[in-house]
């Protein structure tokens, strides 16, 4: 959470967070906005989800043996009622970042600011970040990786790849350490992807043990969790960097629900990094979509509130020919956006590490201008919020109105 080393009451009493540069609390407000953003971002306005643990034990014990025609017609059928879900709102959810703006919105017009500044989102002045994303699910996915490297390094990007410690597939060392050498990332995709690693405090327990051991023997930083189940206070019991298995939107995924933030954001110690677009399996085979235009407009929409687009797209379902030409038609988009919009595309682990500097970064007036220390500050930009026609906008040029200064 970063802290402004002034005595300006407005950046005292205005704490962004960790989206923001600047001090806040809710004394302009006639409610704690951030509790409510707490409650969002741990999905604090679901319920616990026991009704239906039987029936996904039982799936899961069986679904080895199912054919796979009917693993996806259980699935579907599982799901029939998504288009009927309110909220979060599909395709994508920006209720934190509403909330963040008008707090900020009010904060400025109590204060008869034009503008306030605070630490610019991402590094160098990037306008978004894509991050990419393989989720390693069968010994047919881990034999694709390095293919599907090749494709990721011809549109120039790294990616990382989720891989399973136990019982689905060998993990050879040569496989490991191909994925190091052409610098793309290793991470851990659970146990052994039983869908059963939340059922269950003790068993989850036991089972972070291993799955921390595996990420020391593997070097391995982030981990998501098999088919996104999730928990937010048991992701104390693992030893990563950042996490990955909150979606921004789960009207698809079996676990319903939704972070609603399409921003980095903290769970204790651990950065998240919401999935914010929808992933491969849940685009081509309950969707049956043919194109890429819901991930464009997902993109689209992200990038114009400068966030986080996080893509997940399995090996194991772009081997055929139709879905590597839908993959490969995503990064020429995602490509074109970085060379129109100046857009960031680093790895997972990079986004994370970014976001863990920036919080420790305080912005800090010198006497003429504003002052960014910490971590990574030479790759950081300060930036301006202020108000246009009602609505919250950002510039990264300094601005002759009457900003945010010491007293």
């Amino acid at each position: 959470m970063l802290e402004a080393t002034t005595s300006n009451p407005l950046l005292e009493r205005y704490r962004c967070e960790d989206r923001f540069g600047c001090a806040h609390t809710p004394a302009d407000l006639p409610y704690d906005p951030w509790q409510t953003i707490h409650n969002l971002r741990l999905e604090r306005y679901i319920g616990n989800g026991k009704s239906d643990s039987l029936l996904k034990s039982a799936y899961y014990l069986l679904r080895p043996a199912l054919p796979v025609s009917l693993k996806r017609s259980l699935q579907r059928h599982y799901l029939k009622d998504w288009r009927s879900l309110q909220f979060p709102r599909w395709p994508v959810d920006f209720t934190v970042e509403t909330i963040l703006e008008k707090s900020l919105c009010g904060a400025l017009q109590n204060h008869d600011l034009t503008a306030l500044p605070f630490i610019w989102f991402w590094p160098d002045g990037h306008t978004g970040c894509a991050a990419m994303t393989h989720d390693v699910e069968t010994q047919s996915g881990r034999d694709f990786c390095s293919q599907l490297m090749d494709i990721d390094d011809a549109y120039g990007i790294k990616s990382s790849f989720q891989v399973v410690p136990e019982k689905r597939y060998s993990i050879p060392p040569a496989f490991l350490d191909e994925i190091r050498s052409r610098g793309f990332e290793i991470n851990i995709h659970g146990l052994d992807h039983n869908g059963n690693l939340f059922a269950d405090l003790k068993q989850f327990q036991r089972s972070s043990e291993r799955i921390n051991a595996y990420a020391r023997q593997f070097g391995a930083k982030g981990f998501r969790s098999p088919v996104l189940y999730r928990n937010a206070d048991w992701l104390r019991y693992l030893s990563f960097s950042y996490d990955m298995s909150f979606p921004n939107v789960g009207h698809l995924d079996p676990q319903r629900g939704g972070c609603c933030t399409v921003f980095p954001y903290f769970i204790d110690s651990m950065v998240e990094l919401p999935l914010t677009t929808t992933q491969d399996y849940s685009l081509f085979y309950y969707l049956k979509e043919t194109s890429i235009q819901l991930w464009k407009e997902q993109i689209e929409s992200i990038l114009d509130k400068n966030g986080l687009i996080s893509v997940l797209v399995h090996p194991d379902y772009i081997i055929q020919q139709r879905e590597r030409s839908l993959y490969q038609e995503l990064l020429s988009l995602i490509t074109d956006y970085r060379e129109r919009w100046d857009l960031w595309t680093p790895t997972p682990g990079e986004v994370a590490q970014w976001w863990r500097a920036r919080s420790e970064m305080t912005l800090r007036w010198d006497g003429m201008r504003w002052i960014i220390d910490g971590p990574q500050r030479d790759r950081a930009r300060v930036a301006y919020a202020r108000i246009e026609d009602g609505q919250i906008e950002y510039s990264l040029q300094d601005l002759p109105a009457r900003v945010a200064q010491p007293a």
